[in-house]
């Protein structure tokens, strides 16, 4: 069975399943590639913020963006790393790094909101599960370096390099130090939750810091 066939199969068998998660009707003939892909991280998006990992297989994700299995695995590994992938897709703009000239008041943006993300939304239970299953899945834990958290950790690196070429920060400090204390600090809670995550803690690590690195 080509390619085309496998995805206009798996779209009616969604929209037979379930009518109000199924994508919608699609003409005829072969997707672009990028816009098959689109539709891949999208519906796996979806999925793992809606139900989380428990919920998430490569099955539901074909079926929900129309696409076939075989055309998933020739872009990703494994179930992990598409979810990973899905998960960015969907957080980017909401974890997007300002650049407001001011970098204590574009670290405490950024904190306060990645820290809101984490607890008020099912995006914190997502990463918590995708940090566990990288533990014992290569393929996820490659993926979670070179996909997530190493491009998130050069955006924050970016931006304290910029306050420190502005005179805001000294010269000495490690950005690569700072980035742990700050969201390591907030992982940390979300992992061992022995103290809550709230914006008050946020606050705290950024008064903390900031009083030592200007």
């Amino acid at each position: 069975m080509s390619d085309v066939a496998r995805e206009q199969d798996g779209t009616a068998s969604a929209a037979a399943r379930d009518p109000l998660t199924a994508p919608p009707r699609r003409g005829r003939g072969r997707r672009p590639a990028a816009e098959v892909r689109e539709e891949i991280l999208l519906a796996a998006g979806r999925i793992l913020l809606t139900e989380g990992m428990g919920g998430f297989t490569i099955e539901r994700v074909a079926e929900l963006a129309g696409a076939s299995k075989m055309t998933i695995y020739k872009w990703w590994p494994s179930k992990g790393a598409l979810a990973l992938d899905g998960y960015f897709a969907g957080m980017e703009p909401a974890l997007a790094f300002p650049d407001t000239g001011d970098v204590a008041a574009d670290l405490a943006t950024q904190l306060h909101t990645f820290v809101r993300t984490l607890r008020d939304t099912p995006a914190g239970r997502v990463i918590a599960e995708l940090i566990g299953a990288a533990q014992t899945d290569p393929e996820l834990a490659r993926a979670y370096r070179e996909r997530y958290s190493g491009p998130r950790r050069a955006l924050a690196v970016d931006a304290l390099r910029r306050g420190q070429e502005r005179g805001q920060i000294r010269a000495d400090v490690d950005p690569e130090v700072v980035i742990d204390q700050l969201w390591g600090a907030c992982y940390h809670r979300l992992l061992l939750p022995d103290q809550p995550l709230t914006d008050g803690f946020a606050d705290d690590l950024l008064r903390n810091l900031l009083s030592g690195i200007r």
